[in-house]
């Protein structure tokens, strides 16, 4: 069954409680949050104190943290401490990512990796076993409110058919590009978890509407 998370980049700080509040009565049980440091990627939004207090507004959310940063080695205990319950991390920033891996796992928390659009998702065949969920990244890292780019359909197909053939369970994540005539399709291809932001947050009225309307299209999947 594929889930919806919510990606906090897209709320409006100001009314970030009232936002996640109105997602959570919609049924959100898995929140995205975006971290980038201004090096991995141009932009920089947030770091630990923002994950704490989401964890404070939502204490029992599943807390996504996708680390776009260039050493998540070095502060990956700090976004667990903060409450992230999954910590994801750039396969193209950590050459030994399978010991990063181990670190967060033995912290307590669970591991997974993203992969840049332009990732061959052959690089982590070794790798998947371990892993809690692969973020594939359907946009280029860094900025939201970008078109997905052509062709992440069939990378989605493609890790998928090599998660089903070993038997894994393994969940795929999409981050970037999602919107209201694409988000079943993508779900039909094999995304698990989708991280989806202005078309959550871009109507404050409509939050815990969409919130439902979004989970019934893709809870088929």
């Amino acid at each position: 069954m594929a889930i919806l998370a919510p990606s906090i980049l897209s709320c409006d700080f100001s009314r970030l409680k009232d936002q996640l509040l109105m997602a959570q009565e919609g049924g959100v049980e898995m929140i995205h949050i975006d971290v980038m440091d201004g090096h991995f990627v141009p932009n920089i939004t947030f770091g630990t104190l923002i994950v704490d207090a989401v964890r404070k507004i939502l204490p029992k959310a599943f807390l996504d943290v996708h680390l776009m940063i260039q050493n998540p080695q070095d502060c990956y205990l700090d976004f667990i401490n903060a409450g992230a319950d999954n910590i994801s991390f750039h396969l193209e920033v950590v050459p030994d990512f399978d010991f990063l891996i181990n670190l967060i796992q033995k912290a307590g928390a669970k591991a997974s990796l993203a992969v840049a659009p332009g990732t061959p998702v052959h690089m982590l065949d070794q790798i998947l076993p371990k892993l809690y969920l692969v973020l594939l990244m359907t946009v280029n890292p860094g900025f939201g409110g970008q078109k997905i780019i052509p062709g992440m359909d069939q990378k989605i197909i493609q890790l998928r058919k090599k998660i089903k053939s070993r038997g894994l369970n393994t969940l795929i994540e999409i981050d970037g590009g999602i919107h209201e005539n694409n988000i079943e399709y993508l779900a039909s291809c094999g995304a698990s978890v989708i991280a989806a932001g202005s078309l959550v947050f871009s109507d404050e009225n409509k939050i815990t509407q969409k919130v439902r309307e979004i989970s019934d299209k893709i809870k088929r999947f």
